[in-house]
């Protein structure tokens, strides 16, 4: 039942922005569907809290330190879904790259996440659990806002944001896991990666799902016809600008929240930091 109310919530939310957007909000198809995505919400919250066995414990989740790890992993999880979006319909549409040569045009960002893992371990042991958590939701952040504000000006901004977001989302994957694992009960642990594996499915979906719907409220006609109009030109760089400060907004949201409550459950946090990575879990003190 938990699984049916949390999955009838994700879906409903993603699909009433479409729906007003086709629609109009004159209609009533979407109305419908918000009222139903709040009653789905509301029941997933009455189930999780008097369940014997909930899908999702709340209690758990209302933890300081793991809400603050899910909160970071959500942050990272709409920068990486909804920039990459954004950026390969602006290399390949606006732009008129090829498809090979608009997927080269993202290596900067493969490349800092693959040489990039070498780096946290010693990062962490520099400047501490804490501040690396900021130190890279907040380069998430700022990536996200390079590209927003300056996307359009050329392709040496694009790789600056890739490059800014990989290298936070680096960190922050870690400390999210971290952080998470450290606010969990010791006889609760193994679901902590679920909850982070979670967030990310969930936080790529509304990153999508949210450049998506700017995209089509603000860009008339058909976005994948072979010529654009000055106007249908002009108005994506408009949506592309738009749903990159979106994306900005909700992500520092999510990195504001994330911090207040790392502060306030690390006091609480007992015993050895263990850092999530790759190849598992490793004692770093």
């Amino acid at each position: 039942m938990g699984a049916l109310l949390g999955t009838a919530t994700i879906v409903l939310a993603l699909v009433a922005p479409t729906l007003f957007v086709d629609a109009g909000a004159t209609s009533l198809l979407p109305w419908l569907a918000t009222a139903a995505a709040c009653v789905m919400a509301v029941l997933f919250v009455v189930r999780g809290r008097y369940a014997h066995q909930p899908l999702l414990d709340l209690k758990l989740v209302a933890r300081p330190l793991v809400s603050s790890g899910l909160a970071f992993k959500g942050a990272s999880g709409l920068a990486i879904s909804g920039m990459g979006y954004l950026v390969t319909l602006q290399l390949q549409l606006d732009w008129g790259w090829k498809p090979a040569t608009a997927a080269a045009g993202m290596l900067p960002q493969v490349v800092v996440l693959i040489v990039g893992g070498a780096l946290i371990g010693p990062l962490i042991r520099r400047v501490g659990l804490d501040k690396a958590a900021w130190l890279g939701a907040v380069t998430v952040v700022c990536g996200l806002a390079v590209y927003g504000l300056l996307g359009r000006c050329g392709y040496v901004w694009i790789a600056l944001a890739l490059v800014l977001v990989a290298s936070g989302m680096r960190v922050v994957g870690v400390v999210a896991g971290t952080n998470v694992m450290r606010g969990l009960p010791a006889n609760r642990t193994t679901i902590g990666a679920a909850m982070v594996d979670t967030v990310g499915e969930v936080a790529t979906g509304v990153g999508i799902a949210v450049c998506g719907t700017i995209l089509a409220a603000l860009f008339t006609g058909s976005i994948a016809t072979s010529s654009w109009s000055t106007d249908q030109t002009t108005e994506f760089r408009e949506a592309v600008t738009t749903a990159g400060l979106a994306l900005t907004a909700l992500a520092a949201a999510l990195v504001g929240w994330g911090i207040a409550r790392a502060r306030r459950g690390t006091d609480s946090a007992a015993g050895p930091i263990r850092i999530m990575t790759g190849a598992g879990l490793r004692r770093a003190s």
